[in-house]
């Protein structure tokens, strides 16, 4: 698997110049990445490199079916990353219960459910809390009867804990 600093170089190169703000909210994220990579439960590489490449998908270069969790998960796969990092890609932020919705498939890449995916998430809303309102889904789109609110929140609630109770976000 490429290293973070490839993976790193591979997203900027991506969404720097085309997509400034999911430049910044990818660079926030990973961030956030590492600085939580070592709680307990928590795989760190898996964590660092999917907070880092989390909005490849959004790229032209990328994007195919117009999921972008999904493109962002296709392309790491031709490009030799993890099948884990794949999934974790592929399922942030709850992503997979829109996908479901839709009737999209993620290719047989398994939401893993673990302290690693929670912390992806936790990452995810920090880095833009904002723009990711837990009563809609990406660009302003239901919320498919709270599921993916109710998805989400139970990974901040686990990660929390992890984090012996720090309020944010």
């Amino acid at each position: 698997m490429p290293s973070f600093s490839a993976s790193r170089a591979l997203a900027e190169t991506l969404l720097a110049d085309r997509l400034p703000e999911h430049w910044r909210h990818t660079q926030a994220a990973a961030r956030e990445a590492l600085r939580l990579a070592d709680l307990p439960g928590v795989d760190r590489e898996p964590l660092i490199q999917a907070a880092v490449l989390l909005d490849v998908g959004r790229s032209p270069v990328a994007a195919r079916t117009g999921f972008p969790p999904l493109d962002g998960a296709r392309f790491l796969r031709v490009r030799g990353y993890d099948r884990r990092v794949q999934a974790l890609v592929a399922h942030q932020l709850a992503s997979g219960v829109e996908a479901e919705e839709r009737g999209i498939d993620l290719g047989g890449l398994e939401d893993e459910a673990t302290p690693t995916r929670d912390t992806l998430w936790w990452c995810v809303l920090v880095a833009d809390l904002a723009a990711a309102p837990l009563v809609a889904g990406p660009d302003g789109r239901e919320d498919f009867g709270g599921r993916r609110r109710d998805a989400t929140r139970g990974a901040v609630s686990r990660t929390r804990e992890l984090l012996g109770g720090l309020t944010r976000p």
